[in-house]
């Protein structure tokens, strides 16, 4: 583990900065471009980047992992801006969630879709 502290503040912070890049001049911005190409295109450049995070995992080159995994977190919070979710929504997903079992979880998710049945 990293002697280095870490909260979500700075994705709240990348967040915001890319919530102000929509509309935004695409000769100027990536982002501004990703908003401009809609959704199907971010949902892709988010795929993409899984994948080169799993890729970059099973090769077990860490600083590779870790530029990656920064690419990644950056186009699902493009997406997220792109779909009206804030990370608060998430978070708050996230602790709802805090404390139960995941399988628990899973569970109760599978029994939900199915309406009980």
């Amino acid at each position: 583990m990293s002697a280095k502290k870490f909260d979500a503040t700075v994705l709240d912070s990348l967040f915001r900065t890319i919530e102000g890049r929509k509309g935004g001049d695409v000769t100027q911005s990536h982002t501004a471009q990703l908003f401009h190409k809609g959704t199907a295109k971010i949902a892709q450049k988010l795929g993409e980047e899984a994948v080169e995070t799993v890729i970059e995992a099973m090769r077990g080159d860490k600083a590779a992992l870790v530029a990656e995994s920064s690419d990644l977190l950056y186009h699902l919070l493009v997406l997220w801006a792109d779909r009206g979710v804030s990370p608060g929504d998430v978070w708050a997903k996230l602790k709802e969630r805090e404390g139960i079992s995941g399988i628990a979880e899973k569970a109760a998710r599978r029994e939900a879709k199915s309406g009980g049945k």
